[in-house]
């Protein structure tokens, strides 16, 4: 695997590959905590639904076991750390500041993020900032919804696109509220005035998303920090990462090189519910590519038109995806609306190991949120239903 030139990999290889680079296999480094897991993963994806957990709390969960959610949530904004557009709202190491300068410029010459603002309030809101310190949008006076899709007000539409832009920043929440403050506050200084021109920032992330993602086509690679294909293509061969080929992968691959030299993981996989949004599994298409499973958030689905659920969890085990869950909390029961085990045609043996995991991870989140009992209501297939309610009764 580290001869120079084109690499073969199996298709298991890259699977193995890809659970490493993600933290799923192997003892995870617990004394680094959900801090040291922001620096490895590169990015963490927030967002606002919560169903057990936030889905950044989940991302942890699923590598590092069930820590207290509160240590997980300071570990977060201890100061290691800043939140920024990247694959979406993410968690990023303040070392990769200097990395998005391309898009805090890109943001700054169109003047606006999203919603919409006057130039008079952006400037109002920067010298609030400014003279009273770090501010949320309530504290600024702007978090009152307006008739507009995203319910933003324009004193919040104005600090979003200083955020945006770079003229902001944030480096902590309260509660689920950004705190705004000058970059020149939060921001180290070495960090702040290190100005990389747009292709030096691009070839940067490009290069972490090769350490995240193990092995990655263009669109993998790009799509990790929301970089465009074709900039990612032009940018590769400066990039220092290796070709690569996997079997029935329609795309050429590539991988980092120290990812290459040290050669397969070892190690006990993780048996355990994946957020939707987490980078493991946040791009169907490589989902579906590695794991065989075409996974979608149903969230935003007309509820008629779902198939597998609101917030359906992948469920990971053995380093494979064996199957899905929607849970919900119910008091302090855990319900899982709806269990699918999977591939839907496995053999009777590989569909009973497949459900015993799947209940084990249940059992485990349940435990995690506070949850002493389980409820399961539907499971597909019904030859499952037996036995996972079995394994998951108190």
């Amino acid at each position: 695997m580290t001869a120079p030139g084109l690499v073969d990999l199996s298709a298991d290889d890259a699977r193995r590959l890809a659970l490493a680079a993600q933290q799923l296999v192997g003892t995870p480094d617990r004394r680094a905590g959900a801090g040291g897991l922001v620096r490895t993963l590169g990015a963490v994806q927030l967002d606002t639904i919560s169903v057990l957990a936030r889905s950044h709390e989940l991302v942890a969960y699923a590598r590092l076991g069930a820590l207290g959610r509160a240590k997980v949530e300071a570990a977060y904004w201890e100061g290691a750390n800043f939140e920024y557009w990247a694959h979406a709202a993410s968690i990023l190491p303040l070392s990769h500041w200097p990395l998005f300068a391309f898009r805090r410029r890109h943001y700054l010459a169109h003047g606006r993020h999203w919603g919409e603002h006057t130039t008079s309030v952006s400037r109002a809101v920067l010298k609030r900032v400014r003279v009273e310190g770090p501010m949320t949008a309530t504290d600024l006076g702007g978090a009152k919804k307006t008739t507009t899709w995203w319910g933003w007000s324009d004193v919040k539409s104005a600090a979003e696109f200083l955020l945006a832009s770079g003229q902001l920043t944030c480096t902590r929440r309260i509660g689920w509220r950004r705190v705004y403050d000058l970059p020149e506050r939060a921001i180290p200084a070495e960090l702040l005035h290190d100005d990389l021109d747009d292709d030096a920032c691009k070839l940067g992330l490009i290069r972490l998303s090769a350490r995240a993602l193990g092995v990655a086509t263009v669109a993998d690679l790009a799509d990790y920090f929301r970089l465009k294909k074709l900039e990612v293509a032009r940018l590769l061969p400066a990039s220092g990462l290796v070709p690569v080929t996997v079997p029935r992968w329609s795309a050429p691959a590539w991988a980092d090189a120290a990812t290459l030299a040290g050669g397969l993981p070892r190690g006990r996989h993780r048996t355990t519910l994946l957020s939707p949004f987490d980078s493991l599994v946040w791009d169907r298409a490589r989902t579906a590519r590695i794991f065989g499973l075409d996974h979608r958030l149903e969230a935003y689905v007309p509820k008629p038109l779902r198939q597998h659920g609101y917030f359906a969890m992948p469920v990971l085990a053995a380093g494979q995806i064996i199957g899905r869950v929607d849970p919900a909390r119910v008091g302090r029961t855990l319900v899982a609306r709806h269990v699918t085990v999977v591939p839907a045609h496995a053999t009777p043996a590989r569909t009973e190991s497949s459900a015993i995991a799947i209940a084990a991870a249940m059992r485990e989140a349940a435990t995690w949120v506070g949850c002493s009992s389980i409820a399961v209501e539907g499971v597909e297939p019904a030859s499952a239903a037996k036995l996972i309610r079995a394994s998951t009764a108190s």
